[in-house]
């Protein structure tokens, strides 16, 4: 590679992307959902879009994961086209997209996927930006919905996943966890970034700490107390709701079991305010968690020359000149 070569990748790399849109209009709450992959991110996003839209909000649901599986379970497991494929298509084909190829609707919620690039294939980053720069041009800041909800991988710290609490493109974060040390390590990313962020002059803030699966054994409340956010929800660990959520079947109704959970959770998220949480320090983060789970009783124990190399090394003498200081 030519000096000019490096020199034009380095340019590039620091040129950022066009402005997204920061809200769709003044009335709609815009609410970016984030946690851990696998925490239930999407089982609790397809259950809470369903009871509010049954309280008579209307509802848009979108998923920002590349692995297209937000709206899953609120359409019974079928698979929903995704704006990043379906704009590829038609591009294509010299066609325009229009809002009926990628936004579906099932009893009162509206619901797409922005979708990713296969494994290997592109920056799944970009894919996020790529889809709400679409989203601008099919009309999303004139849209009139009551609440916009984004469900957002948090594992991922690249910029593109980072987006709406970066451009403040929503008014706050609500974080799904669980009391096991690798959802609250997501967890706390997403409250330092809602920190670095907020010194830069952001305005997001986290609205809380939703608790899925939860077993009783207390770390999540105790994280959530650490760093001074509330607890909207605590979804137990509960056979039936596993059995349902595998078979997509949603729980989020008036008249299931249910039901009174999932009401309390939407009034929460509706009403939590957008806190400055402090962030923890990995031994804070661990002090969460008794010793036997994270083996804080574990020594470090320096290697070697003799270890990396699987014989007894010689020293060498220096050749170096050493010079006595008067």
């Amino acid at each position: 590679m030519t000096i000019n070569q490096t020199n034009f990748l380095r340019a590039e790399a620091t040129v950022e992307p066009d402005p997204v849109p920061t809200a769709a209009t003044k009335a709609t709450q815009i609410i970016a959902i984030y946690g851990k992959g696998g925490i239930g991110k999407s089982f609790t996003l397809a259950n809470l879009s369903y009871m509010m839209a049954q309280q008579g909000k209307k509802v848009l649901l979108i998923g920002c994961d590349p692995k297209s599986d937000t709206t899953s379970l609120l359409f019974g497991g079928r698979a929903c086209p995704t704006i990043i494929e379906t704009s590829t298509k038609k591009k294509l084909a010299g066609e325009q997209v229009a809002i009926g190829d990628v936004c579906f609707k099932r009893d009162g919620v509206y619901a797409m996927e922005l979708g990713g690039p296969e494994v290997g294939r592109g920056c799944g980053g970009r894919g996020i930006i790529h889809g709400f720069e679409l989203l601008e041009k099919l009309g999303f800041h004139e849209w009139g919905f009551d609440y916009v909800l984004l469900d957002f991988l948090g594992d991922v710290v690249c910029g593109g996943f980072g987006l709406p609490i970066a451009r403040d493109m929503c008014q706050k974060v609500i974080v799904v966890g669980s009391n096991d040390l690798q959802s609250l390590y997501v967890a706390n990313n997403v409250c330092s970034a809602v920190e670095y962020f907020r010194k830069l002059g952001g305005n997001v803030g986290v609205g809380g700490l939703v608790i899925n699966k939860d077993d009783g054994t207390g770390e999540a409340q105790a994280f959530a107390e650490a760093v001074g956010i509330p607890i909207l929800a605590s979804i137990p660990a509960d056979d039936d709701i596993r059995r349902k959520s595998a078979n997509y079947e949603i729980i989020g109704k008036p008249d299931s079991p249910w039901g009174a959970l999932f009401a309390e959770l939407a009034a929460n998220v509706a009403d939590a305010a957008p806190h400055q949480p402090k962030t923890l320090n990995q031994d804070q983060l661990l002090g969460l968690f008794s010793g036997d789970s994270v083996g804080r009783d574990v020594v470090l124990v320096p290697a070697t020359m003799e270890d990396m190399c699987g014989v007894s090394s010689l020293q060498k003498p220096s050749l170096e000149v050493v010079y006595e200081t008067v």
